[in-house]
């Protein structure tokens, strides 16, 4: 496809492999409509060329009827002859694409070909509209919905440009896609991880900050913040989702034609009113596009998401590496082409990697979508055609989070044999508890102790017994283990119920 809406001539490649159509997965170019297609699949109905001319086809007709009710114009339809448009989109089917297509491509049905994609729905609603007059609704010509098609054929697409069609479509496919398939895709993550975190909540765990034994942790209070900041990142994305804004205000956004020829209509009050009832806010300024602001924002609050799950994906490597995680075997799997004992933490790679592609593809949307040179200029309209392959790689990356979390098992041996080993982190305790004594030195006295050294609890228990303090306060330091400082970190599991979305 052009980037002005005509088509491009196709190629045929001379080394394709026989006997594979272009239809077969494996001869997909992309690999979310080839090796990841079972996963994108949800996406298909709104990232699709035929959902796009679905979506189209809603606006034009909506657009018609929003005329109908106008007093100013001659166009008169009852309650069957709209049920009977409106039927057109509602049932829109594969033929009904393929229509389009041709219209578009090669021409049909007595149409040359339109070479633009937007003009190409406006010639299958005419159409359409000489079906149902020739047919009628049950397939009685007696009983047609429309007597005169061709008085209809004026008032499509009347007074629009491209722009308002597809900006309204786009935004029709967008929010559907993100409430009924990306936000049920985290909201399975998040799950996940509340699950995670609570039937796990008191394991304790070794800490590590800038990548040294810290002050110890439980597994499920980190899995617990995870889940708490995704519900947070998720809420950004729903009102984002729930803001997007439409336009429909002609070639400059001026309502110039609808103004010359119905200069008593308040077309602005119209306009605001038809995009309002599609469902989407209203965009009252604007140039020939949208500017595409509330776009920006919706994927600048998905890569959010993605940066809490990338965060997710590379901790749960570091797990599965520190041994911290076990993964349970699928029989007949191979973890490695040469290593048979390999049990690799592929899922997390692989959401790793299709999270980092979405977002580099959200984020240069989020830049390009917003621009356009002086009213309008057409570099946009390729570009946004890859909304849907962001979309995608963002919704494999959360499949895949889910069915790695779904996988791990936490060692907790391993766990605290890790902290059992690591005595040093009761320091920080150590010294707090002296200061509250009020020993000035307590810090420097921990850090002679420990600093760069190994020790050990013995060493730990020989330095309070030279401490000048009650023998209660001796008790309290000697009863410190790693094991057991963890502070509140059982109890703050139960915060991520105050971060639902």
């Amino acid at each position: 496809m052009r980037d002005d809406g005509r088509t491009d001539g196709g190629t045929t490649d001379a080394d394709s492999i026989p006997g594979l159509s272009r239809s077969d997965p494996l001869a997909a170019v992309s690999p979310l409509d080839g090796r990841y297609a079972g996963r994108t699949a949800p996406l298909s109905p709104y990232a699709s060329e035929a959902g796009l001319m679905r979506a189209r086809t809603r606006v034009e007709v909506e657009y018609l009827l929003a005329l109908a009710d106008l007093d100013a114009t001659p166009i008169n339809l009852d309650e069957p002859t709209e049920a009977a448009l409106r039927a057109i989109y509602e049932e829109f089917s594969a033929a009904d694409a393929r229509l389009v297509k041709r219209l578009e491509t090669e021409g049909a049905a007595g149409y040359d070909a339109t070479n633009h994609d937007v003009k190409a729905v406006e010639y299958f609603l005419r159409v359409q509209l000489a079906d149902l007059a020739e047919s009628g609704a049950d397939g009685d010509a007696d009983d047609a919905p429309l007597e005169d098609a061709e008085s209809l054929y004026p008032w499509i697409h009347f007074g629009l440009t491209s722009e308002d069609v597809n900006n309204l479509a786009q935004r029709l496919l967008v929010r559907p896609a993100v409430s009924d398939v990306i936000v049920p895709a985290v909201r399975e993550v998040r799950d996940a991880l509340v699950a995670l975190a609570q039937e796990h909540r008191d394991v304790p765990m070794l800490a590590r900050t800038h990548g040294q034994p810290a002050t110890p942790t439980t597994f499920g209070k980190e899995m617990a913040v995870y889940a708490a900041r995704l519900g947070r990142a998720l809420g950004r994305v729903v009102v984002a989702n729930e803001d997007l804004s439409g336009k429909l205000a002609g070639a400059s956004g001026t309502f110039a034609a609808h103004r010359a020829a119905y200069p008593d209509v308040d077309w602005r009050s119209f306009s605001a009113s038809f995009v309002r009832g599609l469902g989407l806010e209203h965009t009252a300024l604007a140039t020939q596009v949208n500017p595409c602001d509330d776009l920006a924002a919706l994927f600048d609050a998905l890569r959010g998401v993605n940066n809490v799950l990338l965060d997710v994906d590379l901790d749960a490597w570091l797990y599965v590496s520190d041994r911290y995680l076990g993964q349970e075997t699928v029989e007949g799997e191979t973890g490695s082409s040469t290593m048979p004992h390999k049990v690799n933490p592929i899922d997390f790679e692989n959401s790793e990697g299709n999270l980092s592609v979405a977002n580099s593809n959200l984020t240069f949307l989020a830049d390009y979508v917003t621009s356009s040179r002086l009213q309008r200029d057409l570099s946009d309209s390729t570009v946004k055609r890859n909304v849907g392959a962001a979309l995608a790689h963002c919704l494999i990356g959360y499949s895949k989070t889910a069915d790695g979390l779904g996988t791990v098992v936490p060692n907790e041996t391993v766990m605290r044999e890790e902290l059992a080993a690591t005595p040093e982190v009761i320091g920080e305790a150590v010294q707090t508890i002296l200061r509250r004594e009020g020993d000035t030195e307590a810090y420097e006295r921990v850090k002679a102790l420990s600093r760069g050294r190994s020790v050990t609890l013995d060493d730990f228990r020989e330095l309070f017994d030279d401490l000048d303090v009650d023998d209660e306060v001796r008790a309290e330091l000697t009863a410190l283990t790693p094991v057991g400082y963890t502070g509140f970190a059982d109890e703050l599991v139960d915060e991520t119920d105050e971060t639902d979305t």
